[in-house]
């Protein structure tokens, strides 16, 4: 067994919904949907809607100006700083690209399917 890792999971969530709250969700769904295998590798996996949604609820009740800061990237940005790799599903989506491009830098691998997930068995 490898050591767990916090496996980012990168895909579209607003890209191509128009802002249709039921497409929203089923993007967050088909995210939601790769966290199981990631975790059935030994990892840990990680979207960071989880993280941004609730920091966007919070300040939309306190009425907070973050200056035009787009939390989603930021708070992506921030959470690429403790991942230990990307898992990239495929759909076009700018904050996606914009996570493998901090994977990138940062060194950390890019994977495009969990079969290439250190410790992935299969089903």
């Amino acid at each position: 067994m490898t050591c767990p890792q916090l496996i980012l999971i990168a895909g579209p969530y607003r890209s191509g919904t128009d802002g249709d709250p039921a497409r929203i969700a089923a993007n967050l769904a088909a995210l939601e949907a790769a966290s199981l295998p990631i975790y059935r590798a030994g990892h840990v996996p990680m979207i960071g809607e989880w993280v941004a949604l609730p920091i966007l609820r919070e300040r939309e009740l306190a009425g907070v100006d973050l200056g035009g800061e787009d939390v989603m990237y930021e708070t992506a940005s921030r959470l690429l700083q403790h991942c230990d790799g990307v898992l990239r599903l495929p759909g076009e989506s700018a904050g996606a690209d914009n996570d493998v491009a901090i994977a990138h830098r940062r060194g950390i691998p890019v994977y495009t399917s969990v079969t290439e997930l250190p410790g992935y068995a299969g089903d």
